[in-house]
């Protein structure tokens, strides 16, 4: 192994697991004072940009280091546990299930062992901003791409898109999925007990659980949500969208589309709107071009509209979404645009020359990943930076070390970002401040890391959201360590000042938990079930300590809980959703038993 120069950081990630071995995060530590964000429009709006695209950025990443250690290997289960095939296995890999990308898009990140050591003296930072760690972006990952790159299609053979299809709302759809409401009339766990039966005192309720019944194409179909919205739960699968009672469970709306869903940003806007794309035709490999708006509060299906179509080298990337503001935008490697909320209307698209976006990531700010000229096509340059939403102009852009890629945005204020080296199997966590100068760089330590990112593809596309295993306040980073069965993981805190470890949390019992969000100034945990108790919906204090418990799932629903395959999770209104990220079978009956998605409360 090669010593990396003297101006490498301390920190960093080693090589992958195995990205079946299950569960997931890790966090870096700290607590800097923060400096002041520019000042905002509207929420959601940045100021005006100090330049246009192509602008020098600002320097990145130093060398990494090579990653230490072998694959990890999946944990053997322990004798009585049901193995694989058998009834109560779990459907999911791991003991929670993996956070369902929004767009169906890049491939789970594997877990991360890191083990970095501290630069020569003199490193660190001096003279000049970098950035490193060493990382693993797992080889499954380039072949996984590639193979979606050759299958995709060829471009000149696609139709081109013509005019939106209409999609349709409905109050009161025909019935899409079977519900059972744990009062005993339903199937339950294993087809005749009462889902609640055997709910202890203090125990959170069942409230519903929803079976398919979706007749769905033959490799079955992507569960982009669920998103909860007041007191409906929304998800979308295969060519609807569905609004739920958070209550009971029954459908309330349904928007009909016309061709198969492609993709869905990670949140609705602020008020509860959503952009749903669809493809543009049956045809196996269609393009991903079409938009429909809904109000995810009413159901009513609002504008419609088609991406204009892409020329180049590039021109087959998918599309991927993202919403920040009033603005929905739409991005792959050779175009980005952004479109309004209200009605459809383009607002920008991205720039011909210099740092071209190929993604972006939404919320309270609108963050771009950007390919950037490199003079040489053995060399990849790509950057990052704070993007107006209403026009499309960055405030900053930071530039990568040349041949690291932006991988993921864990969080987009303060921004924390993933970047790795997928050749070298390298990776890096490093934040930025609001100037868009490098605040730190994550250090790992020996601790094993694997944020959840969802389990779909895009061809070429990235999809920077929709991690689970993550999250971020103003000054700090929290990270849960991978897990294994019969031993619970930890959530690291790390300072966003300095990028080392704050403190721990363990996770009860024999359990694994993993950071959802930020509730109310503490961390929002969700703790898997084991084989024969249930999970849990918890917080951490900013300060650390033991999670407190918010909503202790019944050990009698712990099969059913564990059963969602790459699962995807809500919390609000005092209700836990959770939903498979994945419906799939083996012929159209069994499709009708698939568990889809169930409540729980108080």
């Amino acid at each position: 192994m090669t010593q990396p120069p003297s101006n490498q950081p301390p920190g960093g990630f080693g090589a992958p697991q195995d990205p079946n071995q299950g569960p997931h995060h890790g966090q870096p530590p700290g607590m800097p004072p923060v400096p002041p964000a520019p000042p905002q429009s509207p929420p959601g709006t940045p100021p005006a940009a100090p330049g246009p695209y192509g602008q020098q950025p600002q320097p990145g990443y130093g060398y990494p280091q090579q990653a230490p250690g072998p694959y990890g290997q999946p944990p053997q289960q322990p004798y009585g546990y049901p193995q694989q095939g058998q009834p109560g296995y779990p459907q999911q890999p791991g003991p929670y299930g993996q956070q369902q990308n929004p767009y169906g898009g890049y491939p789970t990140q594997p877990g991360y062992p890191g083990a970095p050591t501290p630069p020569p003296s003199g490193g660190g930072l001096k003279g000049r901003t970098g950035v490193v760690a060493a990382v693993a972006a797992a080889a499954v990952l380039v072949a996984a791409v590639t193979t979606w790159a050759v299958v995709g299609g060829d471009d000149e053979k696609d139709p081109v898109a013509g005019p939106p299809t209409t999609a349709t709302s409905s109050a009161a759809p025909a019935p899409t999925e079977s519900v059972d409401k744990g009062d005993g009339s339903g199937d339950g766990a294993n087809g005749e007990e009462d889902l609640n039966a055997g709910r202890k005192d203090g125990e959170a309720k069942i409230n519903w659980l929803l079976k398919n019944n979706v007749d769905l194409p033959r490799n079955g179909a992507d569960v982009f949500g669920p998103w909860i919205v007041g007191d409906t739960v929304v998800k979308a699968m295969y060519k609807s969208v569905s609004g739920y009672s958070l209550s009971d469970g029954s459908t309330k709306w349904n928007v009909d589309l016309p061709f198969e869903l492609c993709a869905a940003p990670a949140n609705p806007s602020a008020n509860g709107v959503m952009v749903f794309g669809y493809a543009e035709s049956a045809k196996d490999g269609a393009k991903c071009s079409q938009l429909q708006m809904v109000d995810l509060k009413t159901g009513k299906a609002g504008w419609k509209k088609a991406v204009p179509k892409p020329k180049g080298l590039f021109a087959f990337s998918d599309n991927t979404l993202a919403i920040s503001g009033n603005t929905v935008t739409v991005a792959g490697t050779s175009s980005a645009y952004g479109f309004s909320l209200a009605d459809g209307k383009q607002l920008f698209t991205g720039p011909t020359s210099g740092c071209k976006p190929f993604a972006y990531a939404g919320g309270s700010r609108l963050i771009a990943a950007m390919d950037c000229p490199s003079g040489s096509t053995a060399k990849k340059v790509q950057a990052v930076g704070w993007v107006n939403p209403a026009t499309g102009k960055p405030l900053y852009t930071f530039q990568l070390e040349a041949n690291w890629e932006v991988d993921k945005v864990y969080s987009v204020d303060p921004l924390v970002v993933s970047a790795t080296q997928r050749e070298q199997k390298k990776w890096t966590i490093f934040a930025l401040d609001a100037k868009g100068k490098l605040r730190s760089q994550i250090q790992g330590g020996k601790d094993k890391f694997a944020p959840s990112c969802g389990g779909g593809f895009v061809i070429f596309g990235r999809n920077l959201e929709g991690c689970t295993g993550v999250a971020a306040d103003a000054n700090t980073f929290y990270m849960a360590t991978e897990t294994s069965y019969g031993t619970p993981n930890e959530v690291i805190a790390f300072d966003l000042k300095t990028g080392k470890a704050k403190w721990r949390s363990k996770a009860p019992g024999k359990q694994s938990m993993i950071p959802l969000r930020m509730e109310g100034g503490q961390v929002l945990v969700y703790v898997d079930p084991s084989y024969d108790t249930g999970g849990a919906v918890a917080t951490i204090a900013p300060t650390g300590g033991a999670p407190k418990i918010l909503l202790q799932h019944p050990a009698s629903s712990a099969q059913v809980e564990s059963s969602f395959y790459s699962a995807g999770y809500a919390y609000g209104a005092g209700t836990f959703v959770v939903a498979s990220g994945r419906v799939s079978a083996t012929n159209d009956e069994a499709e009708k038993q698939v568990k889809t998605m169930m409540a729980f409360s108080k």
